[in-house]
């Protein structure tokens, strides 16, 4: 099979193109390279890409180009079986301050590649939401798909626009589409900026972890390797076609108690330090999976305890070229 993988030398998009070049199928990645963070992370993981091709003797092209570039979406879609949209604005911070080029991005570019699928063979169209859609009532956690979707940011509000999209273009064009709801998730090669790649960053280098509020926010994280294979298993069943599905690890822990067990790890010594927490950051974040277990069959094998201490090792294994880009993040 060939698949398009789009935002594939990112984080999720870059794991997911390197499984199924693995898994023996044919590989398009298409990335606009935006530096929201250090190019380093994805040219590494384009290396990683050839070489897995290079191994397992399948195709694999990497095109530099937005999703917001129609002529090129329609071009790479019309020679793909599936579609992997990856390809977003990242960030909720960030979005505060750029909501009209997040809307761009991540709603014109995702219809693009809808309208160049429906005029396609396409076998089905998988894109990347997130929890972000939920917003921060607390009331609803663990959020379910049943819950109320009530962004809080222009991130959040974004994504939900676009799988809606991805949901009708189902329901009025018989695109066989799927919106997973992802859980933050984090492994080898996460964004450098994310919380718990600069709590093992900051302790390595014996300074103390930064928690941003009080600490006693929770998340739901997700091991990169549990993402994936709920992404694979969409390759051979149309169970959850049309569905938007949670995707998380049905594990939360306090931001605090995290920081903590990365210091106590690393550096016990240290002393965790504290700083003002962003208003459009959700206070909890929790997913109930059950829709994803009944559909895909779904089981997150990675506890946040077992997830950490395998990126703890994949750090330390790659710390002389990772390190440098977290720092500068």
């Amino acid at each position: 099979m060939h698949v398009l993988v789009t935002g594939g030398a990112g984080f999720i998009g870059g794991h997911l193109a390197e499984a199924f070049l693995e898994d023996g199928h044919d590989v398009t990645v298409l990335d606009v390279m935006d530096p929201f963070y250090d190019l380093g992370i994805k040219e590494h993981t384009l290396d990683v890409h050839h070489e897995t091709a290079d191994r397992e003797g399948v195709a694999y092209e990497f095109v530099e180009g937005d999703v917001r570039d129609e002529d090129l979406v329609t071009d790479l879609v019309t020679d793909a079986d599936y579609i992997y949209h990856q390809a977003a604005k990242a960030g909720v911070r960030p979005s505060v301050e750029a909501p009209r080029e997040y809307d761009e991005v991540n709603v014109d570019g995702t219809l693009n590649l809808l309208d160049a699928a429906r005029e396609s063979d396409i076998e089905r169209f998988v894109m990347a939401s997130s929890s972000s859609v939920y917003g921060g009532r607390e009331e609803y956690v663990p959020f379910s798909e049943t819950d109320p979707t009530l962004p809080v940011s222009p991130y959040g509000a974004s994504k939900l626009a676009a799988e809606r999209y991805a949901c009708a273009y189902y329901e009025v064009y018989d695109l066989p589409t799927v919106a997973l709801r992802y859980f933050t998730v984090y492994g080898p090669r996460m964004r450098p900026n994310m919380a718990i790649s600069n709590f093992v960053s900051r302790c390595l280098n014996g300074e103390p972890p930064v928690v941003y509020g009080d600490g006693t926010q929770t998340r739901d994280f997700t091991f990169i390797d549990d993402v994936i294979e709920a992404n694979r298993t969409l390759l051979s069943t149309d169970a959850a076609d049309g569905e938007a599905v949670n995707i998380g690890s049905t594990d939360n822990i306090k931001i605090r108690t995290l920081a903590e067990e990365i210091r106590d790890q690393l550096a016990p010594d240290l002393e965790l330090e504290y700083a003002t927490r962003y208003d459009a950051d959700a206070e909890h974040t929790h997913a109930d999976t059950s829709k994803a277990e009944d559909l895909l069959t779904y089981d997150p094998s990675h506890t946040i305890r077992e997830g950490v201490a395998k990126f703890i090792e994949w750090y330390e294994a790659n710390r002389e070229w990772y390190e440098p880009l977290v720092l500068s993040s």
